[in-house]
């Protein structure tokens, strides 16, 4: 049956789809497919962070479009106000055709309509596992080096840590920092940040968040010094999770 989704450019429309993705990795299914290309198509533009489902599933896509490419054919997808390109197919005849838009007009599910008890039920069910899997979905983590650049001599350079180390999202956790010379009586800070790969971006935390107001009053400027993949081995994962478990 064919899916069908709201207009994804609109704020509204992205909340649903965010909503929609708080459970599924691909539109359709267990794979990427066409489907997923369908929406990641209709996307003017990448999503704002904040819709942490939906940055998600457009990063991973992207990559496989850059990596390998997507190959699955999909349930069929219809997104509103969005009109994808196909394939040439033969014109089949007038009461063919009719017959099979009457099928189509079957098959199509409005995903967004009223939700019973046990669907909403069910939707709680899945969230609450989702959340308590997480970490072991993660894909993987990257450690970041970055130099965070005032305006002058006069900006208060305490003030500036304590905006920056304000931004608080998922999968981001701010670790060491230190004020280096510059030159002229200024310094900038140099701070350290873990991140998990599918949930942040680091062009968006810096472009959305960190020099746009309030925090931009004291940020000038934010450099990527140093950017690297942590490596996590199974049993590492095992013993962090012991720990974590004795923590609790």
């Amino acid at each position: 049956m064919a899916v069908v989704l709201p207009h994804v450019n609109s704020p509204s429309g992205l909340k649903k789809l965010d909503e929609y993705l708080l459970t599924r990795s691909y539109i359709t299914g267990y794979q990427a497919s066409k489907d997923d290309i369908t929406v990641h198509a209709a996307l003017a533009k990448p999503p704002p962070s904040e819709y942490v489902n939906v940055s998600r599933w457009y990063n991973h896509i992207e990559a496989l479009l850059r990596i390998s490419g997507v190959a699955g054919e999909g349930c069929g997808v219809i997104v509103e106000g969005f009109a994808p390109i196909t394939e040439d197919v033969a014109t089949p005849p007038v009461a063919d055709t009719k017959a099979a838009a009457a099928e189509d007009d079957d098959d199509d599910v409005d995903l967004f309509g009223e939700e019973t008890e046990e669907e909403k039920k069910a939707a709680e069910e899945r969230a609450a596992s989702v959340k308590a899997s997480s970490k072991k979905k993660e894909s993987g983590k990257s450690s970041v080096l970055m130099d965070i650049k005032p305006w002058d001599d006069e900006t208060d350079m305490k003030k500036l840590e304590e905006a920056v180390r304000s931004v608080q999202m998922e999968g981001l956790n701010w670790g060491a920092s230190k004020l280096v010379p510059v030159g002229y009586g200024i310094k900038k800070l140099q701070i350290m940040l873990t991140i998990v790969d599918d949930l942040v971006s680091v062009d968006s935390l810096i472009e959305e968040r960190l020099t746009e107001e309030p925090i931009n009053e004291y940020v000038q400027s934010c450099d990527i010094v140093a950017f690297n993949k942590i490596l996590t081995h199974p049993e590492e994962e095992e013993e962090e999770e012991g720990r974590e478990a004795v923590a609790e």
